[in-house]
């Protein structure tokens, strides 16, 4: 039985008459009368009652109306998802991010622009650092992850650099090297004026790339950073910063927490310049409709911010 026969049946069910079905099917009738016979023949009874007029559907006939409405409604509603899902307008995605990489409002505005333009695809969100994230879209846990610097230039890995920002400097209100700042304006610090400051940063497994620039740049304005404290989320080391515990450096976008408690400062002299990038990874292997819709509107969200 063929999908064809099904629509030849319900075409002489509606017209009751074999030749204006075949006239609404544009064939002749007797191959149409053919065709209804074969699948008759193939079920074990007659669907129609054939009498000079037309015809009139059977018991048998009537049930097998509705069973045929149901099958040819299910394989166009089918037809219809499969089209969508290749796509890429439904399915699921799973994104990753770490928290720092999500307090930017690029972020958010991608995921909203997304949720709009695909409702009916399945957002999966989690966090988790730059080295647990980087791990999870190698192994296919995650479609995609946001992070800041990459923890792997493997080639099973796509990388996507959605833009970079400024670091800042993160200081306790009240902190000496703010005595001088005026009208309430906070001051361009110089890097090598932290030398005897305690840092506190994130954990170099957590932020590698950012991690090792901090350091060389402290390294190349000659010293080596005093590191008091290593934390798993860039939210904790300002709130640590806002506890007098030590300072820290955080991207420009964090600049709202805390900020009664701190202050965010310029760096000056820094050498290689301290910057946060947004990268968005995704594994090389599997780039699928709904995968690539993201990572298109990713990049586009991207460049269009870079012109601001």
């Amino acid at each position: 039985m063929e999908l064809r026969h099904l629509r030849y049946f319900l075409m002489v069910a509606e017209e009751l008459h074999f030749t204006r079905a075949a006239a609404r099917l544009n064939m002749q009738q007797p191959p149409l009368s053919q065709q209804i016979r074969a699948l008759e023949r193939e079920l074990g009874f007659d669907l129609f009652k054939r009498h000079p007029k037309g015809v009139d559907l059977t018991a048998g006939g009537q049930i097998f109306l509705q069973e045929a409405r149901d099958i040819l409604t299910r394989v166009e509603d089918g037809a219809r998802r499969a089209a969508r899902a290749a796509q890429g307008f439904e399915g699921v995605l799973s994104i990753g991010f770490t928290s720092s990489a999500a307090a930017h409002p690029l972020i958010p505005g991608i995921i909203r622009a997304y949720r709009a333009a695909y409702p009916n695809v399945s957002l999966l969100l989690s966090e988790g650092n730059a080295m647990e994230l980087t791990e999870d879209v190698s192994q296919g846990k995650i479609d995609v992850g946001i992070l800041r610097a990459p923890v792997s230039q493997s080639q099973s890995l796509g990388l996507h650099r959605l833009l970079n920002e400024e670091m800042l400097l993160v200081l306790p209100v009240g902190h000496p090297l703010l005595a001088g700042a005026q009208g309430g304006e906070s001051p361009t610090v110089s890097l090598k004026d932290l030398a005897d400051e305690h840092f506190i940063l994130v954990r170099r497994q957590g932020a590698p790339g950012m991690y090792a620039r901090l350091l060389q740049a402290c390294e190349n304005a000659g010293f080596t950073p005093k590191v008091a404290f290593e934390i798993e989320r860039m939210l904790t080391n300002i709130s640590l910063v806002a506890s007098g515990a030590g300072i820290s450096v955080v991207p420009a976008s964090m600049r709202g927490f805390h900020s009664e408690s701190v202050v965010y400062c310029r760096i000056r002299d820094a050498r290689p310049r301290l910057v946060a990038p947004i990268t968005l990874i995704r594994s090389n292997e599997d780039k699928g409709p709904v995968q690539q819709n993201f990572i298109t509107m990713a990049r586009e969200f991207g460049r269009q911010y870079r012109k601001v």
